[in-house]
C-alpha cells in the first residue's frame, strides 16, 4: 500500500507551524517567512522560482524529498487559501497558473466547490471529510504511488491522531512566535510509534524525522 509522506513542515521552538492573524497578505501571520527562510535559501528552492545560486548541503538534500514518488496530495483548507477564501469564486489557491504539485491534490474543507484544473498536472478536489475517507480518495488517485500530507498544523496533527502517517520530516526552526497553531497538542507519546532520527543543518535548523516502524 501506498505511503502518507509529510516533507519539510517547518514548526518553531515552541511548536507552532503558522503564525496568528492570517490574511490574503500574510499566509503566515505574524510569523511571515520566518519558518520558511531555509527553504528559500536551497538550490532547490531557486530552481523552482528561476533563480541561479542557492545552498545545497543537508537542506537541499531533505527539501528535494519533496517529489519523488508522490500520486497525489491532501491539504486543509489553510493551506489552499486565506481565511475566507471559499467567499470569492475566484480565488484559485497561492501558486499561480502552475503549482508545483503536479499531481491531483484534495483539499478539506467545510465548502466544498467544483475542482479547479490548473497548469502542469495539478487539479484542486475540495472534500468535505474525514481523514480516512479523503486518504482512501487520494490512494486510489495516487495509482500505486505515495500521497503526500501538505498541512497546515492542524490537518498533520488529525491525521497523526488517527494514525495515518507513514513518515513526517518536521523541521525545527530556531525561532518563537508564542502564538498561532500548534502542530503536536494532545498527541502526547505519538514517538513510540515511529523511529526518531534528527539531525542538526549549518543553516541552523534540525531535520527530526519520524519513521513508521517496520517500514
Amino acid at each position: 500500500m501506498s505511503l502518507v509522506r509529510v516533507h519539510n513542515f517547518s514548526v518553531s521552538l515552541d511548536g507552532f507551524g503558522t503564525g496568528e492573524g492570517r490574511s490574503r497578505d500574510a499566509p503566515f501571520g505574524h510569523a511571515g517567512e520566518r519558518l520558511h527562510a531555509w527553504m528559500f535559501a536551497t538550490r532547490w528552492w531557486h530552481g523552482m522560482t528561476g533563480r541561479p545560486g542557492g545552498s545545497g548541503g543537508l537542506d537541499d538534500a531533505f527539501v528535494r524529498q519533496f517529489t519523488p514518488g508522490i500520486g497525489a496530495e491532501i491539504m486543509g483548507a489553510g493551506k489552499f487559501g486565506h481565511p475566507g477564501w471559499h467567499e470569492d469564486p475566484e480565488w484559485k489557491g497561492w501558486w499561480g497558473p502552475n503549482p508545483p504539485f503536479h499531481t491531483p491534490v484534495f483539499v478539506l474543507t467545510r465548502h466544498p466547490r467544483p475542482p479547479i484544473e490548473r497548469e502542469g498536472g495539478t487539479t484542486f478536489h475540495f472534500l468535505d471529510t474525514s481523514p480516512a475517507e479523503a486518504l482512501e480518495t487520494a490512494r486510489e488517485a495516487a495509482d500505486g504511488r505515495d500521497v503526500r500530507l501538505g498541512g497546515g498544523p492542524t490537518v498533520i496533527r488529525a491525521f497523526l491522531a488517527a494514525g495515518l502517517v507513514d513518515h513526517l520530516h518536521v523541521v525545527v526552526v530556531p525561532i518563537l512566535l508564542g502564538r498561532g497553531v500548534r502542530l503536536w497538542d494532545g498527541l502526547e507519546d505519538i514517538e513510540r510509534e515511529y523511529q526518531v532520527e534528527a539531525v542538526s543543518s549549518p543553516g541552523g535548523v534540525t531535520h527530526v524525522t519520524f519513521t513508521r516502524a517496520g517500514l
